[in-house]
């Protein structure tokens, strides 16, 4: 009897759709083999019995959910939080290895060492957990632990996307066979040295997001303080409210001007990110297809969950 009521629901459930499909478009019903199969389908409903009819609408009437489409907007989407999460952590981690590096180079005592005395005052500011600074004030005064140093590994993409991968490590030789074996994994390959940096500028940068400043302002506060230029976000025609938290302006200035950015923006009321330091900023940004995009954040999402790997940058819109 369950057999049979799911047959009987299969055919209700696609004469259902082709009476839907159909009668929206008068045109299609004088096709002869439209009419053909939908005669066809309401003589098999007559042969069924009226319990089992009700059975099966009852069923059909559960799925009422649409299908999942993996495109451009699900993968913006999907893993926000996490994203957001894995930022603040790998902000952090890299901190610990700053503090690691100043005590190496300079000492314990941030009075004297006024590298460490800058970095800590960063990790106040962006509010990075006391144990973390406390671990990592540890951890540089032990037996065998190296300075950390940094490193940019170039790595093609997909759909002609190039990637940088920034690392701060203390075992080069572990980081670089890490980051070879996540981009081997995937399906991409390593550049040489140069191939791909070169598509990229450094330069400091002021993240604020857009929900939180006005837009004439914004570039009337930029160009009054001097900044080299405004990236507006990317807007995508499949956007919604959900995707406003995510868009930031990034006001792009000089490290001599920095201060000056940040002084003029509190004076206007303007919030900005915490100091992130600099970031590499795509020369030409260019636009590729959906498969290309799921597969870049595949590699992107990758990379990133490596200890060593503090940033991930691409030339991908």
């Amino acid at each position: 009897m369950a057999s049979t009521s799911r047959a009987f629901g299969s055919v209700f459930h696609r004469a259902s759709l082709l009476h839907l499909g159909f009668s929206s478009s008068f045109s299609s019903l004088k096709n002869p083999a439209t009419t053909q199969t939908i005669g066809l389908l309401e003589r098999n409903l007559a042969r069924i019995p009226s319990s089992e009819v009700g059975r099966a609408e009852r069923a059909r009437r559960i799925c009422t959910s649409r299908p999942v489409c993996m495109g451009r907007r699900s993968c913006k989407i999907a893993g926000r939080k996490d994203a957001q999460n894995l930022k603040k952590m790998k902000r952090n981690s890299k901190i610990g290895k700053e503090i690691v590096s100043a005590i190496k180079k300079g000492g314990p005592n941030p009075t004297s060492n006024t590298v460490l005395a800058a970095v800590l005052e960063k990790a106040r500011e962006l509010e990075v957990p006391k144990e973390i600074v406390e671990r990592n004030i540890k951890k540089a005064s032990e037996k065998g632990q190296d300075t950390f140093t940094e490193k940019f590994y170039e790595v093609y993409g997909f759909g002609g996307v190039g990637m940088v991968v920034e690392v701060l490590t203390d075992k080069i030789t572990r980081s670089v066979a890490a980051v070879r074996g996540v981009v081997k994994d995937c399906g991409a390959k390593l550049a040489d040295p140069g191939s791909i940096l070169f598509k990229f500028r450094r330069a400091r940068v002021v993240n604020i997001k857009a929900a939180d400043a006005d837009k004439d302002q914004l570039l009337l506060v930029a160009l009054d303080a001097g900044a080299e230029d405004v990236i507006e976000p990317t807007v995508y025609d499949d956007d919604s409210e959900e995707d406003g938290p995510e868009r930031y302006y990034k006001i792009v200035t000089s490290a001599e001007n920095y201060s000056v950015i940040l002084s003029k923006l509190r004076d206007e009321g303007i919030e900005f990110e915490p100091d992130n330091g600099f970031e590499l900023l795509p020369l030409n940004p260019l636009e590729v297809d959906d498969e290309a995009v799921e597969l870049n954040k595949e590699l992107m999402s990758k990379l990133l969950e490596l200890d060593d790997v503090d940033a991930v940058y691409s030339d991908q819109k």
